[in-house]
């Protein structure tokens, strides 16, 4: 069934149908030998994410997926620019500001002019921000650790080499896209 969701084809350049296992049908059985490698990366980065939404909903939490990405880069970089999150975040700063006007909104995020630059907006985590944050890890950390469980211990630095490049690759191609 052809689908208006682009997804590259073996060669990673045009598109082409995609298969039921692409397009979430649990029922079927991914292709071991001859799936496309961007098919799977794109298909299994798509079930992480849903995961992911699963994971904070079932915390308990009032904010998106979106949301808790946004809270966990500022407890860990607490005062960034907007668009300094969206460029961490990998997300357009249009879309970075719905997720933000929640975030304060709901109390877990607050915008301060910088004190040195009246013209520039910081984004700080709150207390609140942060009891979230902190839940959400005490919740997640457990169910995160078993969706992993099915990797072997001894390919683990295998699947992490593969990772940590592919992360420098897409960061430098995104980078080019970008013109920077």
């Amino acid at each position: 069934m052809p689908t208006d969701d682009p997804t590259p084809d073996e060669t990673g350049g045009g598109c082409g149908r995609r298969a039921p296992w692409e397009l979430g049908d649990i029922a079927a059985t991914v292709p071991p030998d001859d799936a496309p490698l961007p098919a799977l990366i794109v298909t299994a980065t798509r079930l992480m994410g849903a995961y992911f939404g699963a994971t904070v909903r079932t915390a308990g939490l009032r904010v998106s997926a979106a949301g808790m990405g946004v809270l966990r880069l500022l407890v860990e970089h607490d005062g960034l620019k907007a668009s300094e999150v969206a460029a961490r975040g990998g997300s357009s700063p249009g879309t970075l500001t719905a997720v933000v006007n929640s975030l304060v909104r709901d109390g877990y995020v607050e915008r301060r002019r910088d004190a040195a630059d009246r013209r520039v907006v910081r984004l700080h985590v709150t207390e609140e921000g942060l009891r979230a944050a902190k839940a959400y890890a005490e919740s997640a950390g457990p169910k995160w650790k078993h969706a992993f469980d099915f990797l072997d211990e001894a390919d683990e630095p295998v699947v992490r080499k593969f990772f940590l490049q592919m992360i420098q690759q897409f960061g430098k191609l995104a980078g080019e896209e970008r013109g920077k």
